[in-house]
């Protein structure tokens, strides 16, 4: 709890991510519900990850670049508000005589490019508020925030959805976002550094450049990769749950990773003496792959849910080292553009995952898709660690970056000094 006890930036950010992050999860539940009784058909629904995809690569990628050449509180501000905007825009359709089913997959596009343009700002903007010996509580902090509103937001939209109906989730969605950004607001600049070149295909490439000589870093990309691609199979939990003759477990087994996630984020304390973070990274993303893979061999649907959870936890350790990594060793006119690369490494996996998981699922069965899933992960990440010995002798105490103090790392205690204030996150 230091970075919440010591940074009132932090607490800032940390509250109205909380609030906008419930909100969010409103929205992803009521969308495909929406898409399903306009049209009934799963293809449409799925659509819906299809046209996200593009924008949030795309967008992602010049997002990391233009964190990096503006102030970053601005950047996250005028983001954040735009997205209440599509939120009211989805109320719009919803309560017109008439709702139409193309403007939900506009707003899903757009709702993704501006988590493409926003997301690595404020990834790139918590060094800037938080002491540097207190970034793993930080990532910490931050990851217990989604995993609560990953259980809350679902669970409270399916009883806002069928007991006062989509329009109410859309408009409480809007309401977050008008919270968040009102928090945002009493926020100070973070500007970018003075010499800050403007964002260019130019300055892509120069953060990619740095990305491919850190092969430690390198590493961190390519096992989340991996793992999110082999051991993801969340598209196939509904025919996961009929093999077990157990319909009755298909939202336990959405819910059971985030609540392995929130036990490690409830117990993270040991990770701030964690100093081999690249060990860390690996172990856990084995136990993952490892995790799913006895859930797919397991018939019994309480040992396939204590799996599910366990890779949860697992994942959330994984992330803890990842993003302590990043947030130790970047440059800081460098974190939004590698940002934007890591933004890639999370979001492209898991839905190049589920198309495996499926695939696989529809040749074989369900649990052959999710055992021999996890027993790949398992094996590549393996291998990633032994083609990349740096990420396995990375060693905070050793790295250049540990013997210099940052320089907002003092302002870090009543956020006052310019560029070490935040602003929100968002779900979306």
């Amino acid at each position: 709890m230091t970075p919440w006890r010591t940074s009132a930036d932090f607490r800032r950010m940390w509250l109205a991510g909380a609030i906008t992050t419930f909100g969010s999860f409103l929205t992803f539940v009521a969308l495909p519900v929406q898409i399903k009784e306009l049209t009934g058909s799963a293809v449409a629904v799925g659509a819906i990850g299809a046209v996200e995809l593009v924008p949030l690569i795309v967008f992602g990628l010049y997002g990391g670049a233009l964190a990096d050449a503006m102030d970053r509180k601005l950047l996250i501000n005028a983001t954040e508000a735009a997205q209440g905007l599509l939120a009211l825009g989805l109320l719009v359709n919803t309560v017109v005589p008439h709702p139409v089913v193309w403007p939900l997959y506009v707003v899903a596009a757009l709702s993704s490019a501006l988590t493409g343009l926003q997301r690595p700002a404020l990834d790139a903007i918590v060094p800037r508020i938080v002491r540097r010996d207190q970034l793993a509580a930080a990532a910490a902090l931050n990851a217990l925030r989604w995993q609560v509103g990953a259980i809350a937001g679902p669970s409270v939209a399916g009883l806002v959805i069928a007991y006062a109906g989509l329009s109410w989730a859309y408009a409480a969605d809007a309401a977050t976002f008008a919270l968040s950004v009102a928090l945002g607001l009493g926020l100070s600049r973070s500007p970018a550094a003075h010499d800050a070149k403007p964002p260019s295909l130019r300055s892509i490439a120069e953060g990619a450049r740095y990305a491919w000589s850190r092969k430690e870093l390198l590493g961190t990309y390519a096992i989340d990769l991996a793992a999110m691609f082999f051991a993801y199979p969340a598209a196939i939990f509904p025919f996961l749950a009929d093999d077990l003759h157990a319909p009755w477990s298909l939202g336990l087994m959405y819910a059971a990773g985030s609540v392995g996630s929130l036990a490690v984020s409830l117990t993270s304390g040991w990770t701030t003496r964690i100093h081999r973070h690249g060990r860390m990274v690996v172990y856990a993303a084995v136990g993952w792959g490892l995790a799913m893979a006895a859930a797919g061999w397991t018939g019994r649907i309480w040992l396939v849910l204590l799996c599910l959870a366990a890779a949860g936890g697992c994942d959330m350790i994984s992330g803890v080292g990842r993003s302590t990594m990043w947030n130790q060793t970047i440059p800081d006119e460098l974190r939004g553009r590698l940002a934007g690369i890591e933004l890639l490494s999370y979001s492209v996996g898991p839905q190049l995952g589920q198309l495996r998981s499926g695939g696989v699922a529809a040749l074989t069965t369900a649990r052959t898709s999710v055992w021999t899933g996890g027993v790949a992960c398992a094996a590549a990440v393996v291998a990633l660690a032994a083609a990349l010995p740096k990420l396995m002798s990375y060693d905070a105490r050793q790295h250049p970056a540990a013997e210099t103090k940052s320089g907002t790392e003092s302002g870090a205690e009543g956020g006052t000094e310019s560029g070490t204030e935040t602003a929100p996150a968002t779900a979306s």
